[in-house]
């Protein structure tokens, strides 16, 4: 199998659990650090599939990596390549689709309960999981729902938390994450948290019971990334 391109926009926001998805199945993966200065390749063609990862930055920013990016999943939809986003990685997928990226009316920090979409692709996509399940959350902005795409999950504080089309699956929310992950986020954007309120959660609030919480997210991701790796086994 040709390896999974992992992009990481930001050494902090890897892949995490996914990554240990991977190995667990198997599954080849290489990871391209665009905080690093590694390219964007100029053909999708070398690989099984595309990842994209979190990170800070708006897929609105005049970054040139940007740019690449959205032109390479655009080149890998004619390929029917199979492409999966996570949060700034969703919100790439769904702007090289046609989609608008805007900001959230709040933004969206800490657990909260996402919500199954009630549609045949949702309990295609998410049939092992209960219809609300707990995710993690770090964004200001979200995706509207390319032409051509279904959502599938919802929350209280931002209506679209996943989309998927063909063999794509876009999230707004970060299933990725490990126990690791979240305290050092914690600490690094500590000023985006110093003001809770209803949709912002306090640094003492994520980390309390983290344990507990990282090991039902885990359980929720190895669902998620077990239906999406179907896409890999049908092109094999």
């Amino acid at each position: 199998m040709k390896p999974i391109a992992i992009f990481r926009h930001l050494e902090c926001e890897g892949p995490g659990y996914f990554a240990d998805f991977l190995d667990q199945q198997r599954i080849p993966h290489i990871l391209i650090r665009i905080d690093q200065g590694d390219p964007v390749p100029g053909s999708a063609g070398e690989f099984s599939a595309l990842v994209f990862m979190g990170g800070p930055m708006s897929v609105n920013d005049d970054l040139p990596w940007i740019a690449e990016e959205l032109s390479l999943i655009q080149r890998a939809v004619e390929r029917e390549l199979p492409m999966l986003g996570h949060c700034l990685g969703g919100q790439l997928i769904a702007k090289a689709l046609g989609g608008i990226v805007s900001r959230n009316p709040v933004k969206e920090i800490g657990w909260h309960t996402v919500n199954k979409q009630h549609n045949p692709l949702a309990q295609d996509w998410l049939t092992a999981l209960p219809d609300e399940f707990e995710a993690f959350h770090w964004h200001g902005e979200t995706f509207s729902i390319p032409r051509g795409a279904t959502p599938l999950l919802s929350s209280q504080y931002c209506q679209n938390q996943a989309f998927a089309i063909g063999n794509t699956l876009a999230l707004q929310f970060h299933v990725e994450m490990t126990e690791p992950m979240v305290r050092e986020w914690v600490a690094e954007y500590a000023n985006e948290i110093s003001m809770p309120s209803e949709s912002i959660q306090p640094g003492e609030l994520i980390l309390e019971n983290l344990d507990s919480k990282i090991d039902q997210l885990n359980s929720a991701a190895h669902k998620i990334y077990h239906r999406w790796i179907r896409a890999l086994q049908r092109r094999d």
